[in-house]
């Protein structure tokens, strides 16, 4: 290009340049939010929460005064509970707000802070309760450990956790109920419970309950040639439903490899070495996976296996 033909453009270069220059400061002056909300916006493993946030109306609140402190799931998390955003959506903002609520507290608490418990009672923004420990494990909050701690925000700190927190349906028998339908239901256990007439002592006591599931009442009843839960003698019935009890909650992450101690006497055995399982005394070399963990209720916790423990 010839010299006098650069002159002529360069006032249009100069135009270009200065148009370029004032977005760059445009962009760098732009304010960083530094909120829970912010921090959960700014981070695509959060995309998830971020809608549910955003679909129960809390954007505004999580960016608000705080402090607050939030153990946030990620978004495999939201997938394995089966949240996905069509989900998300097609639940009321309602429903989302108690559940987002349930995994926030009001007040900042670093992983330091966590007392060191187990399992200490704190309330949460919805009014309900939560349970945190801090142990040579980590961190973890109703049994589900904390994967990544002290994400600082300017109104309070979130904690990263790979499962998304359920509040309690109700009293153990309730959630019982609840938890109903299928191999993996617990309407057998309910039948049981109501036949030998211990209900009263599930409601009224904190109590660990390591739950039979239908398939797994189903298999006894064909190892014992019946065919109906009412056919077995009703001492033997509540001696084997207590032996399934542990007095206190006892989330997945208090669990440890070797006896443990039922609330009607006896011991059981837990291993945890190639997938959790438990194995009451009368179960010979067939131990009881634990299927499923941490099902918070408000009289303790509830671990669902899939065989009836014998003693």
């Amino acid at each position: 290009m010839k010299i006098n033909q650069l002159i002529s453009k360069w006032p249009l270069f100069l135009a270009l340049g200065a148009i370029v220059t004032f977005s760059a400061c445009e962009d760098d002056d732009e304010p960083v939010d530094n909120t829970i909300t912010g921090k959960v916006v700014a981070d695509p493993n959060f995309s998830s929460l971020e809608t549910a946030v955003v679909r129960a109306g809390l954007a505004g609140t999580l960016s608000g005064t705080g402090p607050f402190t939030v153990f946030a799931p990620d978004n495999a998390a939201f997938a394995a509970a089966g949240l996905t955003d069509a989900a998300i959506n097609g639940t009321t903002p309602a429903a989302l707000s108690t559940i987002l609520l349930y995994h926030t507290i009001g007040a900042r608490i670093a992983a330091a802070d966590v007392p060191a418990g187990p399992n200490a009672k704190v309330t949460t923004a919805n009014g309900d309760s939560v349970f945190v420990t801090r142990n040579a494990a980590g961190v973890f909050v109703n049994g589900i450990r904390v994967t990544q701690a002290n994400i600082e925000g300017s109104n309070g700190i979130v904690h990263k956790i790979g499962s998304v927190l359920q509040p309690p349906l109700g009293t153990t028998v309730q959630t019982a109920i609840a938890v109903s339908g299928g191999d993996n239901g617990l309407d057998s256990l309910v039948v049981a419970i109501t036949t030998a007439g211990i209900a009263g002592v599930l409601n009224s006591n904190i109590l660990t309950v390591f739950a039979p599931t239908n398939k797994a009442f189903r298999d006894l009843l064909t190892a014992l040639t019946l065919t109906r839960i009412s056919q077995i003698p009703l001492p033997t019935l509540t001696a084997v439903l207590t032996y399934h009890v542990r007095a206190g909650r006892a989330f997945s992450s208090d669990l440890a490899n070797g006896p443990l101690a039922m609330f009607a006497g006896g011991n059981t055995t837990v291993s945890l070495a190639s997938g959790a399982t438990i194995r009451g005394n009368g179960n010979g070399g067939n131990a009881s996976n634990i299927i499923r963990t941490n099902v918070v209720t408000r009289t303790g916790v509830v671990h669902l296996i899939d065989r009836v423990l014998l003693p």
